[in-house]
């Protein structure tokens, strides 16, 4: 799920961070956000406390692009973007080449242009792919909703499902039926799983399923929005990140909020479990906003966005961290939005989305580091 402007825009202008927040993790940084210039395209885009990058090429140039993710074999990306100029009004597909930049260009469009479309995967075929979308309902995009009673929310359309096609653009088959949300679809590195979140229980859970659909299974079943989940790299565990509301008063605005379609992702932490939902654990006590999780391809760390060390609600950054929640460390040093965190599946190259080098506005662009760890 990505709004990802409405969520930056929130907190630029409201958040705070609670003065009671566990930080005991937090990592030490003197960053002075000093520019490094890239030599291969010669934009200003890693920072000098950015290690683990050592070159970045910009993939897009304008409009919200993000969630890029790798066929199989590396050679292609899809991701989803709103960039107008693109002919689009909300998020879409697009499929890219590894190698290709769009400044001048733009890439083809692969969903079916209506409705809104979140979460896409290459399937391992590398001829198809997976994604979530709310064409079958209404045609147009839906109306995306900036804040109820004064906060910010994202909305779960209950028109989501989740759907394949081929690279061309064609609908193959549907793979959710469901009434009520389901996408945020990913699937495992061993090619036999999807893991989605769907609201058919009543509340935000995970489920896994077979490659084509059959085989449901609940793995997650606790109040709270889960979603955005992944596989590690041998498919035997998976990440993400959930809302766990405790008190009375929370458990009460969540669920209010729920029957209207919506949900206040401001306050997530990262959970890491088996694959079939056993050793279900918190990995991540950091308070405001923890999301966008990715196994390393050790599969022994993973790699997060959090705005934790913010006091307004920003930046968000990227983060490492151990999966028995030990070593945090900090990644990038950006002073606005650095998430969705990708790596190839060979683990030299990591996607990642930006606001870094948009000459100051709101576009939040796909950039493709070589990663050293």
């Amino acid at each position: 799920m990505k709004f990802i402007y409405l969520l930056f825009l929130f907190c630029l202008l409201t958040a705070c961070k609670n003065s009671d927040k566990n930080t005991s993790e937090t990592p030490k940084s003197t960053a002075q956000y000093e520019a490094v210039l890239d030599e291969k395209t010669g934009d200003t885009l890693i920072y000098s406390e950015e290690k683990h990058f050592k070159n970045i090429r910009q993939v897009t140039f304008g409009g919200d692009n993000a969630e890029a993710y790798w066929s199989f074999d590396d050679s292609k990306l899809i991701f989803q973007s709103n960039f107008k100029n693109w002919g689009v009004n909300c998020d879409q597909m697009f499929l890219m080449n590894a190698d290709e930049t769009f400044k001048d260009k733009q890439p083809p469009m692969i969903s079916t242009g209506k409705g809104r479309t979140t979460c896409s995967y290459f399937l391992p075929d590398g001829k198809h792919i997976v994604y979530g979308s709310t064409h079958l309902k209404d045609e147009n995009c839906p109306e995306v909703p900036v804040k109820k009673d004064g906060k910010y929310v994202w909305p779960v359309y209950d028109s989501f499902d989740i759907f394949v096609a081929d690279l061309e653009g064609n609908v193959t088959a549907q793979l959710t039926d469901e009434p009520g949300y389901d996408a945020e679809a990913t699937v495992s590195p061993k090619g036999d799983k999807i893991v989605f979140t769907s609201m058919r229980s009543g509340d935000l859970e995970l489920y896994t399923m077979d490659i084509d659909g059959k085989n449901v299974k609940q793995i997650t079943n606790e109040l709270g929005y889960d979603g955005g989940a992944f596989f590690s790299p041998d498919g035997s565990k998976l990440i993400f990140r959930a809302s766990r509301p405790k008190t009375e008063n929370e458990i009460k605005e969540y669920t209010d909020l729920l029957a209207q379609g919506l949900v206040q992702p401001t306050e997530m932490e990262l959970f890491i479990c088996n694959a079939d939902g056993s050793e279900l654990r918190q990995l991540t006590h950091l308070g405001n906003a923890n999301w966008a999780p990715f196994f390393h391809p050790s599969g022994e760390k993973i790699l997060f966005s959090s705005n934790f060390e913010a006091e307004r609600g920003f930046p968000f950054n990227l983060y490492l961290i151990d999966i028995d929640g030990k070593n945090l460390e900090r990644v990038t040093h950006g002073r606005t939005f650095d998430a969705f965190p990708v790596f190839s599946n060979d683990g030299k190259k990591l996607a990642f989305s930006s606001n870094r080098n948009n000459g100051g506005g709101r576009d939040t662009n796909l950039f493709i580091a070589e990663w050293q760890d």
